[in-house]
């Protein structure tokens, strides 16, 4: 099968007839062997019965159904899965990705050698203050992070090999950051391309202002994770050190003062009567629980290493 196109809906009722109507359409016109997987994500409207319908008249559309919204991660994971084509694409189901730039995508994929093509909506549609000037500082944000440089990270239309998808978990709201997943799991060779970016036909945006927070506290967990996964010790160890250090030194300053002022005569405030040897004091415990966090997590992630997947490329035999 050459793709699997894979579409999270979410109350999508009146664009999911159109959308597939144009997929069939560009698929028949390529001579595109395909799937479209619809993944119902716990809609409250029509959208199940319509891909029901819509499998009924076309036996390439398949579907899935999530008892409740758990999220467009969950969507696309869960779909990863079950998707059997040579090539996955994904799309919105808004109608505002194109079914028209699949050809191309799956081109670069096939022909070029691309692991993963991202989508760039160049020219956007959406409200310039709600949207475009916060996704501007987020991508650039993202590709200082991760090194990757493509200008629209959360484009829903992307296109993937194979390998890349039965390999990758995303969960949370980690959809947005599958570029930087795929490069960190070692799929390395991203492209982009412009893609065109349609006014939305049908229903209203799922957007919402809490997306920013929760994708920059999702950075900065893939990125803690990512460096730290496998030796937390490297982080909770180090920063444990310097804090144990940094306490242990001025008690000992304190100590040191006291006993020389003491010797010479000199008037002398007792060692504990002093606010800065309770910051010292805290300093060290500070140290060692970091320092006792790391320990515990090398010794979990030393079980859980023995069981992990290791992705190889090649072999020789």
């Amino acid at each position: 099968m050459n793709l699997s196109i894979i579409i999270p809906s979410y109350n999508e009722e009146e664009s999911l007839p159109e959308l597939i109507a144009w997929i069939d359409r560009v698929a028949q016109a390529n001579q595109f062997t395909y799937e479209a997987i619809i993944v119902d994500d716990g809609s409250t409207d029509k959208t199940w019965q319509v891909a029901e319908e819509l499998h009924e008249k076309n036996p390439n559309v398949k579907g899935v159904k999530f008892r409740r919204n758990y999220g467009k991660s969950a969507a696309l994971n869960t779909a990863f899965g079950m998707c059997e084509g040579d090539v996955v694409i994904t799309m919105d189901a808004d109608l505002q990705d194109s079914p028209d730039e699949i050809p191309e995508l799956y081109r670069m994929i096939t022909e070029e050698g691309y692991d993963l093509v991202s989508g760039w909506k160049k020219k956007r549609y959406d409200n310039v203050f709600l949207k475009n000037i916060p996704s501007k500082f987020f991508n650039w944000t993202t590709q200082r992070v991760s090194g990757i440089k493509l200008h629209d990270f959360n484009c829903g239309l992307k296109a993937y090999r194979k390998d890349v998808v039965k390999n990758i978990e995303i969960y949370s709201e980690m959809h947005r950051y599958i570029p930087v997943i795929a490069k960190w799991a070692g799929f390395t060779r991203i492209g982009e391309k412009v893609v065109i970016h349609q006014k939305r036909k049908y229903g209203v945006s799922k957007f919402g202002w809490n997306r920013f927070v929760n994708g920059y506290l999702d950075l900065m967990t893939l990125t803690f994770t990512n460096k730290f996964k496998k030796q937390p010790m490297h982080f909770f160890g180090l920063w444990g050190s310097v804090s144990f250090f940094i306490g242990l030194i001025i008690a000992m300053i304190l100590i040191i003062k006291k006993l020389v002022l003491q010797h010479s005569g000199a008037f002398y405030r007792a060692v504990t009567d002093q606010p800065l040897f309770y910051l010292a004091l805290l300093a060290v415990i500070i140290g060692c629980q970091l320092f006792l966090a790391g320990f515990l997590g090398e010794l979990i992630t030393g079980y859980s290493n023995n069981r992990d997947k290791y992705l190889i490329e090649k072999t020789i035999k």
